[in-house]
């Protein structure tokens, strides 16, 4: 039954206004508004049919893992391009993560570095080889 369904994600935010800008402006990704539903945002990521629906919650608690991770084959160019927009990384320095002064876990795993949405949601840049 659901096999054949084009499922989609989606996660809330505290102000949509402030995702708006978030996604679209820092980000630089195309996103679009409908009034649906009280209102809604929908993010289009290359290569997936089924955008991301973003949706207004009052009592938005934000996510305490990662619910989007942009693959990059560059990771230090990715960090840096997304900091020159205002992106703040996360500093952690833990039993078992720990990040370099741009905010880059390396210490196993692939490379990646997380950041939060406006509402507090984690993201996150993860390296790939092309």
């Amino acid at each position: 039954m659901l096999q054949n369904a084009k499922a989609f994600s989606g996660f809330s935010v505290s102000n949509l206004d402030d995702a708006y800008h978030f996604y679209a402006d820092m980000l630089g990704l195309k996103v679009d508004r409908t009034d649906d539903m009280g209102g809604m945002m929908h993010i289009h990521i290359s290569g997936n049919n089924n955008p991301i629906l973003v949706y207004p919650k009052a009592d938005h608690q934000p996510a305490t893992y990662t619910i989007l991770n942009f693959p990059v084959t560059d990771i230090v160019a990715a960090v840096q391009e997304l900091k020159a927009r205002g992106v703040v990384f996360e500093q952690y320095n833990s039993e078992y993560v720990q990040t370099d002064e741009n905010g880059i876990h390396r210490n196993g795993g692939p490379l990646i570095a997380w950041f939060k949405d406006p509402s507090g949601n984690f993201l996150s840049v993860i390296e790939v080889t092309a």
